[in-house]
């Protein structure tokens, strides 16, 4: 047995270490086979919580022991995401491969900031694989981030620097005469507006235009308004689709935004965090016709497609201007012609991030297991559920349908006679809480036209009509136990 150096952080007996390593595996493995036996959801007991308030520890313990300590402590209470019966909020519900994937890539330890290695030319090689499935040129570059919350604001740097030129990476705005303003819908994620913010454009350069019937971005409003900044002095220099919107999962026309772009040159990026890999179902890929014309896409591979968090992504379209917006030379990240400072362009000068994990594997794995085609029925079933979710609704005097179904998210509202909207709102708010504390569903809430609405949003590969059914009943017994009892 090799005896390891004294400050080495590697275990005196390997074999120990494989042992219990395999116990960890086998059951986190156990978990995600099991997973419908737990509840999606329960509540942290204070005894629990109180066991994260001790302080730093200064001596060694077992690895076995501090295992339990997971176990015990933290696999139950965990956010219920993988549950087939997580319906809150849009977040996939992983994958076994994927888990298999990120233990190799934790084991691999690469940093995938730079430098000449296998690990980036997979994160290269997946960038062509989606500039395929978008149909950008096999020129485009892309990025792993951690989300698209990210990925929406590298892609207003971009467009930050296309409009003004790569010297505001050095003189900032106040050196420009120009008043940017960018423009997206009002069913747009809240990080679209982070991103104006933290790019120093600030909140208020981002025009908000209303929406039409179906939840889509109103065209002539959007025209209308950049045609009045214009009017104004204003510089309009980004446009921001939103394929999959975070309330009801419209998705905006965007063959029509891409004509607006392109007759007022605008950068048009579409943020696609769950809905723009429905382009790997035909059905659905139909209904993302103006995608390929984007400058930019943001998604989210930990989304539908199912690829364990994070692993968010953005891809654009033209790799210089991507290129000139984050690169910066020094001399500790000098590039050679060959050697281990070989491979240039590094990842490290398409984005902020100089440490960077291996999220590709993951995702290389789960696309080279399951398929394109596979993965791509899976997302049009989850679309399936949310047309059987809609039907029940519609069948049901007891429920509201508060929007269009476009996508895999279902709004509806639990329904008492005379009761006014205040109330109506507080019943259903109750319903919600009392359903995810039940551990049979977990959706969550979200406002329509001025109204509380349950929002599920069926996205995890393990859910079926069953699950549906549960969600159902039990918001109609919880319902009426509510509204009975008075609260």
């Amino acid at each position: 047995m090799t005896v390891p150096p004294k400050n080495s952080l590697d275990p005196d007996d390997w074999q120990a270490l494989r042992a219990q390593g395999h116990r960890m595996l086998d059951d986190i493995l156990d978990y995600a086979e099991h997973i419908r036996e737990r509840p999606v959801w329960q509540v942290i007991p204070d005894e629990v919580r109180a066991k994260f308030q001790s302080g730093l520890p200064t001596a060694p313990a077992e690895l076995g022991e501090v295992h339990q300590q997971f176990m015990e402590n933290i696999l139950p209470y965990s956010v219920g995401n993988s549950h087939p019966g997580f319906m809150g909020w849009v977040q996939g519900g992983g994958n076994p491969v994927g888990t298999l994937a990120e233990m190799l890539a934790a084991g691999l330890n690469a940093n995938l900031g730079g430098r000449d290695h296998i690990p980036i030319e997979v994160e290269r090689q997946i960038t062509r694989w989606v500039s395929e499935l978008f149909h950008f040129p096999d020129t485009a570059s892309g990025l792993f981030v951690t989300g698209t919350s990210m990925a929406n604001f590298i892609a207003v740097l971009v467009a930050r620097a296309r409009t003004l030129g790569a010297e505001v990476r050095y003189q900032g705005l106040t050196a420009f005469p120009e008043r940017l303003v960018a423009y997206t819908s009002a069913g747009a994620h809240g990080c679209v507006a982070q991103a104006m913010d933290m790019a120093g454009l600030g909140r208020n350069a981002l025009r908000v235009i209303p929406m039409n019937a179906g939840f889509e971005m109103d065209v002539g409003a959007l025209q209308a308004a950049i045609a009045a900044d214009r009017a104004a002095g204003l510089t309009p220099f980004m446009l921001i689709g939103t394929a999959g919107s975070v309330d009801v999962g419209a998705i905006d026309d965007l063959q029509a935004l891409a004509d607006v772009a392109s007759t007022e040159k605008l950068w048009f990026h579409i943020d696609g965090a769950f809905g723009a890999l429905g382009m790997l179902s035909p059905v659905i890929a139909a209904r993302l016709v103006g995608i390929e014309r984007a400058d930019s896409i943001a998604f989210d591979f930990h989304k539908w497609l199912q690829v364990p968090y994070d692993a968010g992504f953005i891809l654009v379209r033209d790799s210089d201007a991507h290129y000139a917006t984050f690169a910066t030379p020094a001399s500790y990240l000098r590039r050679e012609s060959k050697g281990l400072a070989g491979g240039s362009p590094w990842p490290c000068d398409f984005g902020p991030d100089l440490s960077r994990g291996f999220r590709a594997l993951k995702t290389w794995f789960t696309l080279q297991v399951y398929g394109a085609e596979r993965l791509g029925q899976m997302i049009a079933h989850t679309c399936e559920l949310g047309q059987y979710l809609k039907d029940c609704i519609l069948a049901n005097s007891r429920f509201e349908l508060m929007a269009p179904v476009a996508l895999n998210i279902v709004c509806f509202r639990y329904r008492v006679d005379g009761l006014n909207d205040e109330a109506g709102d507080a019943l259903n708010a109750s319903i919600v809480m009392a359903l995810q504390e039940s551990g049979i569903s977990a959706p969550s809430t979200t406002i329509i036209n001025k109204r509380l609405a349950i929002r599920a949003a069926i996205v995890n590969h393990r859910t079926t009509s069953a699950d549906i059914d549960a969600l159902l009943n039990a918001t109609l017994a919880i319902g009426e136990q509510i509204h009975n009892s008075g609260d």
